[in-house]
């Protein structure tokens, strides 16, 4: 009598069982469609050994986005050694425009982040007066030989233009700094368009690729030019020289002409040196170009000076977060660098007064709190970062789209340039001052350099770290005194509300200085051309109307 109930019962069960199955499809099935799989070819696999190597590009994506009319170094095309199954995985097809961050202080608007200060209607004005002549006739020859790394150097190069103006000298092109921490054997015409130098600067200074034949025995006079000197020095002590040698020869070329009160016409005569004449070299422009171009393919990005490197670490004494080997082999460095001439350094004090570059973590804290999100492209602007890996993993965690001209170039592209460390500094300059943000972690030649630079292309944002003031909040957070959060990206903010490339004028010494130390308290010229090069817009017409800042 109990069969019925029973057979009834395995039925149900039967069917309990076919639609719980096909229940668990389905849920299946859902997940499957709600994933976004990424299918590579097994052939390419192994190429992927970065997985933030350059993205293809097509002439439509290299248009992306041109924030100002100026001349850029731009357009170039995918790099030979990337093939398109190679476009990094990590990057999101929705414009960049729409990642926002949720973070210390909410949800950060991307043009804020992005937007560049109003250059207030400044544009350069670097033509000269009225009165101004063509180079009289010459009363000799002035050798120059410059000293330091690149910036260093095109500083010196642009001043010893002015210099042959005032003591009616024929320059010699300037010879290149080989002794120095680099050791770099390039010459001018390597580093410089040499040609377009001697041309541009032909209605201001005659300049010749060598000295002539015939004076190659003659007695020259060796001189080590007095530091920030002014008209009268040149005039009167150097130029009275003439009477006894016809050659001159500058020992050194950093910082040998002051910042403030020369004639205008000197002061434009240094920025159309520095700005029109002093261009790289065809194949180093044509390099530079290539690399703006492939990281204009991952949209806006920031140009970071990560001020890292063995040289900086060993001159300045910085030894935060280093290890006890690291900051002795620093220290003999700098022991047996014998033009170095400060050898004992209190790494602890150096820091407190803000006189050391930022470490990658740092800058990593400094960069979050300033809003910029995780998916932000930063290309560093640096040689090789002291500890490598090591010193870089915190910073690459928080940012892993950190791109350098080894990952944006092959091997085979770099190549000519390897081994030269001011041709290598030069391509970073041009990224740099290409960039939609610059953010030096130290103030050193290079960020002095582009601060200019880009001050002169109409004030791009270049947004410059209070160091002094970080250090205090990095060591309260250190400490866990302190937690990375609102508080704290408020707090950065503000402190660098205004320091972020606006117009303004070049600062002069600080009160109470004197002597030398007035002038090195000085800002370089180079760092801000206003006034002198920059004039407040005042009509439609720019050459016909405008008006320095006065």
């Amino acid at each position: 009598m109990q069969w019925p109930w029973r057979r009834r019962k395995v039925v149900v069960v039967v069917v309990l069982r076919k639609l719980l199955t096909c229940a668990i499809c389905v849920i299946a099935l859902m997940g499957l469609l709600s994933v976004r799989v990424h299918v590579f070819p097994s052939s390419k696999v192994s190429d992927l050994t970065d997985p933030y190597k350059l993205p293809t590009v097509t002439q439509h994506e290299l248009n992306y986005q041109k924030l100002s009319a100026e001349k850029k170094w731009t357009q170039e095309l995918t790099p030979p050694h990337l093939s398109k199954e190679q476009a990094p995985p990590h990057l999101s097809k929705a414009p960049l425009s729409s990642h926002k961050l949720n973070g210390a202080n909410g949800s950060l608007d991307f043009e804020k982040l992005w937007k560049q200060p109003s250059n207030r209607d400044f544009v350069p004005c670097v033509q000269p007066g009225s009165n101004y002549t063509a180079p009289d006739e010459s009363r000799g020859y002035l050798l120059v030989h410059t000293n330091g790394g690149l910036n260093q150097m095109r500083a010196g190069i642009c001043d010893m233009v002015a210099v042959a103006r005032i003591i009616n000298a024929t320059l010699v092109v300037p010879e290149l700094d080989k002794r120095s921490f680099w050791q770099d054997t390039s010459n001018f015409s390597d580093v410089f368009d040499e040609d377009h130098f001697i041309n541009a600067l032909a209605n201001d200074v005659n300049v010749i690729k060598k000295l002539p034949k015939d004076l190659s025995s003659a007695t020259k006079v060796v001189m080590h030019f007095r530091s920030w000197s002014g008209l009268e020095y040149y005039r009167d002590e150097i130029a009275s020289l003439w009477e006894e040698f016809q050659v001159i020869r500058a020992a050194k070329s950093d910082s040998r002409l002051a910042n403030n009160h020369l004639p205008p016409d000197i002061q434009k005569l240094r920025c159309r040196a520095c700005y029109e004449a002093l261009r790289f070299s065809p194949k180093i422009e044509a390099m530079g170009k290539l690399l703006v171009d492939r990281m204009r393919a991952y949209g806006p990005f920031i140009a970071l000076h990560l001020r890292y490197e063995k040289d900086m670490l060993a001159f300045s004494g910085c030894t935060h977060g280093l290890s006890d080997v690291e900051a002795e082999e620093l220290r003999t460095i700098r022991e047996n660098t014998a033009y170095w001439k400060i050898k004992d350094i209190n790494a602890t004090e150096q820091r407190s007064r803000g006189y050391c570059p930022l470490t990658p973590t740092e800058v990593g804290i400094f960069l979050t709190g300033l809003g910029y999100p995780s998916n932000t492209p930063i290309y560093i602007a640096a040689g090789e970062i002291y500890g490598g890996d090591t010193h870089m993993a915190d910073l690459r965690s928080r940012y892993p789209i950190l791109m350098s001209k080894e990952k944006l170039a092959s091997v085979e592209e770099l190549e000519p340039f390897t081994n030269h460390a001011s041709q290598m500094a030069a391509l970073d300059y041009i990224v740099s001052v290409e960039s939609d943000v610059f953010i030096p972690s130290y103030s050193g030649n290079m960020a002095r350099a582009v601060e200019g630079h880009r001050r002169f292309l109409g004030h791009r944002k270049t947004i410059s770290p209070d160091r002094k003031a970080l250090v205090r909040l990095f060591d309260k957070i250190e400490k866990g005194l302190l937690m990375e959060g609102r508080k704290v990206s408020n707090r950065i903010s503000e402190i660098h509300k205004k320091l972020q490339g606006s117009p303004r004028r070049r600062r002069g010494p600080v009160s109470g200085t004197k002597g030398m130390d007035r002038f090195r308290s000085e800002e370089a010229f180079y760092v801000n051309p206003l006034p002198a090069c920059l004039c407040k817009r005042v009509s439609g017409n720019v050459n016909a109307s405008t008006a320095s800042m006065r």
